[in-house]
């Protein structure tokens, strides 16, 4: 009986040790040894510009030499006078929402299909538009187009919920770190992006404990993502997060097989 419970013991051992989370686990951006010395200053991020989406908030903002004149073009101004420019809920009413055609209606100028261009070109369009339709070169006329906040969710082994970073990049560590960070028991090295594109959803995955994340592509990410962090697999053996964990774990067993040892002698 002695041997097996000491088979026993050692085996429930080896399991809760095993299952202890180490720093390769939890500490961002670790050198594997694929960036050296010499290079490691070099790293730079790989990012695309976000292109507009279906259902994307639009803050248009247009300036010319005299104000009056572009007062009709600027919605969101007019009610920051009323209330405080600026938040989501404001933008929500008096922003330019692309429609499911990938249209905003654009005072005076009616419809202009944003859809797939990036702010700066949708800024360059309405400037065109403008000038073609209602101003002259010499109005001097300057148009600033903005993302109502760059707004994302997170889930899984970190704080659940959507959140709005003002913002036009952030990269995913700002955004985790926004978001409360992840909890010890998640995987880092296989963070999933759930990013939305116009012929559906994509799932992406980033290592966010190698350095050479840092030149992803999804790196910085896009209005609309869902950043998704699985459980590492140690959490699923019910074992505890640090040695000391572990270690009352370990003497917790021993100690009840130590009991039933003794209450099946004394039978």
């Amino acid at each position: 009986m002695i041997k097996q419970l000491f088979g026993i013991f050692c085996l429930v051992m080896s399991v809760l040790c095993s299952s202890c989370i180490t720093n390769k686990d939890v500490v961002y951006l670790q050198d594997k040894g694929h960036v050296t010395a010499s290079d490691s200053l070099q790293i730079q991020a790989l990012s695309k510009p976000y292109r507009v989406q279906v259902n994307d908030i639009l803050s248009i903002d247009v300036k010319a030499l005299d104000e009056e004149l572009v007062a009709i073009f600027n919605p969101t101004t007019s009610s920051s006078n009323n209330g405080g420019r600026g938040s989501e809920q404001a933008l929500y009413f008096t922003g330019f929402t692309v429609d499911l055609h990938g249209n905003i209606e654009f005072p005076i100028l009616g419809e202009l299909n944003v859809l797939g261009y990036t702010v700066e070109e949708i800024e360059a369009m309405v400037k065109r538009e403008l000038l073609a339709q209602y101003f002259k070169e010499t109005a001097q006329i300057f148009v600033t187009v903005k993302l109502a906040g760059l707004k994302y969710t997170t889930l899984g082994e970190m704080s659940a919920g959507t959140h709005v970073i003002y913002r036009d990049r952030v990269n995913i560590l700002e955004a985790i770190a926004n978001a409360g960070d992840i909890r010890v028991t998640g995987d880092r090295k296989d963070v999933m992006i759930i990013r939305q594109y116009p012929q559906g959803q994509k799932i992406h995955h980033i290592d966010l404990t190698d350095i050479n994340a840092m030149k992803s592509e999804f790196y910085y990410i896009q209005p609309n993502d869902i950043i998704l962090v699985k459980p590492l697999k140690r959490k699923a053996l019910g074992g505890g997060q640090t040695a000391v964990q572990n270690l009352t774990t370990i003497v917790s067993v021993f100690s009840v097989l130590v009991s039933t040892y003794f209450i099946i002698q004394s039978l």
